[in-house]
């Protein structure tokens, strides 16, 4: 196989995987940019850098131990695990869109603006959304190498390209939320957070349907829904929608007492 189609593959692979990751965790860092909170984008680089190393040693145990093969179940609670996550920080963004209310905290703890459990799940959905995927593309990127004559130049081309293409998407992100007022970048952050969570929980339901855990009972979707990786089954699809109804029933719970306590001031 030539170099340029070994390039096209590696960087195929990291894109591929490495795309979702990139955008969730340029979400994060853009949110805290025009938030005046950069000094806890250290904790979304930690999140992410160790996720890397861990990536790469459970690579190793599933070469070693697994002969290749990642295990699902695993697969399945750590996406869970970060679907939970993003749900919880999509909620505490959404309570904070107020520009008064972050001008305030931030006004009352200039050392910190952000609570203590916020600040670790930040760090933890950048760590699991890079750890998601890491290990099966450090599985994918060392058979591609073994299959066709180790570690080459066009092997290593097709990486730094994909690695560009991807440090062009944060930037791109970084600067847009600098573009943007406070309120539209809590809000959009929170939505883009609170979607990605129920594509978690979609990507979750389907490794235990592929371990028969979960029974599989498919239904007809649009190809564009398809596309955006939806789980075409019944029983992803329950799960989400459950999800977003108590999402829901939340804020109009919370809009209410909101909107009695400003009649009760009057």
């Amino acid at each position: 196989m030539n170099g340029l189609s070994v390039a096209v593959q590696s960087a195929s692979i990291l894109l591929r995987e490495g795309v979702e990751a990139m955008l969730v965790i340029s979400a994060l860092a853009g949110f805290l940019r025009r938030a005046g909170a950069t000094w806890e984008l250290r904790a979304i680089y930690a999140g992410a850098a160790s996720a890397v190393l861990a990536s790469v040693l459970a690579a190793i145990v599933f070469d070693v131990f697994a002969g290749g093969a990642h295990d699902d179940r695993m697969e399945a609670a750590v996406m869970l695990i970060a679907a939970g996550l993003m749900l919880y920080m999509s909620g505490w963004l959404f309570l904070r869109q107020d520009p008064r209310a972050w001008s305030a905290a931030l006004q009352a703890s200039a050392s910190r603006a952000m609570e203590a459990g916020a600040s670790a799940s930040l760090g933890l959905i950048a760590f699991l959304a890079v750890f998601r995927e890491g290990g099966e593309t450090v599985l994918f990127l060392h058979a591609l190498a073994r299959a066709n004559g180790g570690w080459t130049g066009g092997f290593f081309a097709g990486l730094l390209a994909a690695l560009m293409l991807l440090v062009a998407i944060y930037v791109a992100m970084q600067w847009l939320a600098l573009q943007v007022s406070l309120r539209p970048i809590f809000l959009l952050t929170s939505a883009f957070l609170f979607l990605m969570g129920l594509l978690f929980i979609g990507g979750a339901m389907q490794e235990l349907q592929e371990q028969t855990i979960v029974p599989y009972d498919g239904v007809t979707l649009p190809d564009w829904l398809l596309a955006l990786g939806i789980n075409p089954t019944w029983e992803a699809l329950g799960a989400q929608f459950v999800v977003a109804t108590v999402a829901i029933a939340g804020t109009l719970v919370l809009y209410g007492r909101r909107t009695l306590a400003t009649v009760k001031i009057k």
